[in-house]
């Protein structure tokens, strides 16, 4: 995760899951009766017709090597199978990571740094062709080549000379690091212990791809399918995209998916207010309509209130993220941790949560890590205020800290008024924080420059808002990139704001690595976050809630808290 490139893919995924308003990172589930008075989420399914998705962002990249899977979705869990996939039912299970193409979950050495993966038997592409293991090894390789640059940054960083291989367009040369003994076994030799492996091996890159139907940077034209879809159109890099079924896949190979609609045509583009008016109204061909990144608003959320039929159809999501303030102690008066702790109390979090939308959409948070077990959430309040903050003990601890008529400092957010970094957050701070003697003077910055700022060491404020999400529901990619010293990156995109390096930190991370035991591995991810929580290097706020719509003829709603977002694979609509 050191090179700025891949970096940089890592806050575009990011930003996705950033709009909380303006919506672009999750949906939910519901077990109401839609429109019709028919079971919206618990009506019996059937196979058969169209449904269409409607989105705003395109789904660009439509390539396995590229595709970024925390921020994609999962319309490409329809066409690309992987090695392990997310569970798909609702709620806490679908955080669970189970087998895909392969027979289990792998089997690691005792160390943790081999794992071995044997595939299922009869799997096969929509030319009918045979899944093997040397094609999965070809694309992990591929997605190693720069021009298919973009995907996540695991693999890369995690196999045996990943960090200087540059793909397999350059000689031909493939990575040693991965052995495909026979045609259904893969084995992957990795340079540290990742008890995790099995999480990362749901990314899209362990894809299986022929490596004589590789086309390069042309193959997410018509990419080949190993799963209940094939793509038959893809217009405008992504904006209309169209599936059918794919013949050869087998729902005997395939216990996730259930590939109820025979078509999905998916359109984007689109803007927001229009998205949730055509799902609002569901007429026509908008009836079996859903979207995967488009949100409710404080305003359509007051309407659907009232409007029984329509509250019906709204799903309730949950995906793994934090938004915080960030310091940087090495800009003063930040250096002071009485400081920091002083802001922690002095918070409101109530008039925060109202800022991001109102307790529809924002739970209050504090603790770094998410809300749920997967991650290891440990319930903890390390400068507790209660809801609406504690004036009276942050002025105590400024006063401690030196500055008993109060101080000044400058809080950096994004303008952009979708975003949780936005400036109704910054003001409402500004308006609690006065009442501790803080005056908060804001600098907004557009999208870009924000960005750019508080995302490099050598302009990174001391004093911005700042968020976070999960590329897989578990402490390890959520905890690791922002308090881990050795992820500190010095030149290029840097997450670990407050510069923190500490060697007893960086220790048990290793440690918790080593466990292939993910619920032993939770619990201490949630001690190490109460442990740094202690520290005062942020300020947790809220986790954001997403709200969706879907069209009233759409059956058999289920979204997990992997995602949070209505899972299309489980969709039926006939």
């Amino acid at each position: 995760m050191r090179q700025p490139s891949v970096i940089s893919r890592r806050v575009a995924a990011a930003a996705v899951v950033l709009v909380v308003v303006g919506g672009a990172a999750a949906c939910g589930p519901a077990d109401s009766k839609n429109a019709d008075g028919d079971s919206g989420a618990a009506g019996k399914p059937h196979k058969g017709g169209t449904l269409t998705v409607l989105n705003s962002s395109p789904q660009e990249d439509f390539d396995p090597a590229r595709l970024y899977t925390s921020g994609g979705g999962n319309v490409p869990s329809l066409v690309f199978r992987t090695l392990t996939t997310r569970n798909r039912e609702d709620g806490a299970a679908g955080a669970k990571v189970v087998p895909d193409l392969a027979t289990d979950l792998g089997t690691p050495s005792k160390d943790a740094t081999v794992w071995t993966y044997t595939l299922k038997d009869g799997l096969k592409y929509e030319d009918g062709s045979a899944i093997t293991s040397a094609d999965i090894k070809y694309g992990i390789e591929r997605s190693f080549a720069a021009e298919l640059s973009g995907g996540a940054p695991y693999l890369r960083d995690w196999l045996v000379g990943g960090a200087d291989y540059e793909g397999p367009y350059k000689g031909g040369k493939g990575l040693d690091s991965i052995e495909t003994p026979d045609a259904k076994t893969i084995v992957f030799h990795l340079v540290k212990p990742e008890g995790e492996f099995p999480y990362l091996a749901t990314q899209t890159q362990t894809t299986p791809v022929p490596k004589a139907k590789d086309a390069g940077t042309k193959y997410e034209e018509h990419p080949l399918s190993s799963g209940p879809y094939k793509v038959v159109k893809n217009e405008g890099d992504g904006e209309r995209l169209v599936l059918e079924r794919n013949p050869h896949w087998s729902q005997a190979t395939d216990e996730e998916r259930k590939a109820y609609p025979d078509r999905i045509d998916v359109r984007s583009g689109l803007d927001s207010a229009v998205i949730n008016q055509r799902l609002s109204a569901s007429q026509g061909t908008d009836a079996a309509a859903v979207t995967t990144d488009t949100n409710l608003g404080p305003a359509e959320l007051a309407k659907v209130a009232g409007d029984k039929k329509l509250s019906a159809r709204v799903g309730t999501g949950h995906f793994g993220y934090t938004n915080y303030i960030a310091f940087n102690p090495k800009v003063k008066p930040f250096d002071d941790p009485k400081v920091r702790q002083a802001i922690s109390y002095a918070v409101d979090r109530s008039s925060v949560v109202n800022a991001a939308g109102g307790s529809a959409l924002a739970e209050p948070a504090t603790t770094f890590l998410p809300n749920q077990k997967s991650f290891g959430y440990t319930p903890y309040d390390a400068f507790p205020a209660g809801r609406t903050g504690d004036p009276a003990k942050a002025r105590e601890l400024l006063k401690e800290a030196g500055y008993p008529n109060g101080l000044t400092v400058t809080l950096t957010h994004n303008n952009d008024k979708n975003f949780a970094t936005s400036p109704e957050i910054a003001t409402a701070l500004q308006e609690a924080l006065k009442k501790a003697g803080i005056t908060v003077k804001l600098q907004g910055l557009e999208d870009n420059a924000y960005s750019d700022t508080v995302y490099n060491i050598k302009s990174e404020p001391g004093f911005f808002l700042g968020g976070w999400g999960a590329d897989w529901p578990s402490g390890g990619p959520f905890f690791a990139p922002v308090f881990d010293g050795r992820q500190i990156v010095k030149s290029g995109y840097n997450f670990n704001s407050a510069q923190l390096d500490d060697p007893a930190v960086n220790k048990e991370i290793d440690e918790i690595n080593k466990l292939t035991d993910l619920n032993a591995a939770a619990e201490r991810w949630g001690a190490l976050d109460k442990k740094v929580g202690e520290q005062a290097l942020t300020v947790p706020l809220f986790h954001p809630v997403y709200k969706r719509l879907y069209g009233k003829s759409v059956k058999n709603v289920v979204i997990s808290d992997w995602t949070g977002v209505l899972d299309i694979s489980q969709v039926a609509v006939k």
